[in-house]
């Protein structure tokens, strides 16, 4: 069995910097054809952010372009993501997700093609 563990996630102030890391275990991380990192606010659909496939190429959504960066260490078997420059409107709780499907563009952000998902990681940005 599959168990994804964010960790990472805290309170920063507006414009700076925290990076997520998500752990996997109970599978070959290399055999997760795509991850991917979604957030949710209470009373929002759980969204894309960006999402990574098994050939490192990498999709986020245009709000988070040129801030964030998503990657993967296959033989630490972590996904991470590197927050920077962030804003308020970042704040949220942050879930890593898994499918053993090949995902491509921006299949990476849609949330119903994940099938792994970790319990999720709060952060909370102050201006």
């Amino acid at each position: 069995q599959v168990e994804l563990m964010e960790s990472g996630g805290g309170s920063v102030q507006a414009g700076g910097s925290t990076r997520l890391s998500c752990a996997a275990s109970g599978y070959s991380f290399s055999n997760l054809a795509c991850l991917g990192w979604f957030r949710q606010t209470p009373g929002k659909e759980r969204e894309g952010v960006a999402g990574i496939d098994r050939y490192f190429t990498t999709t986020y959504r245009e709000s988070v372009k040129g801030r964030f960066t998503i990657s993967k260490d296959n033989a630490k078997g972590t996904l991470y993501l590197q927050m920077n420059n962030l804003k308020p409107e970042d704040t949220a709780m942050y879930f890593c997700a898994a499918s053993p499907f090949h995902r491509t563009g921006t299949e990476l952000l849609s949330n119903w093609l994940f099938n792994l998902w970790g319990q999720g990681t709060q952060v909370t940005v102050s201006s």
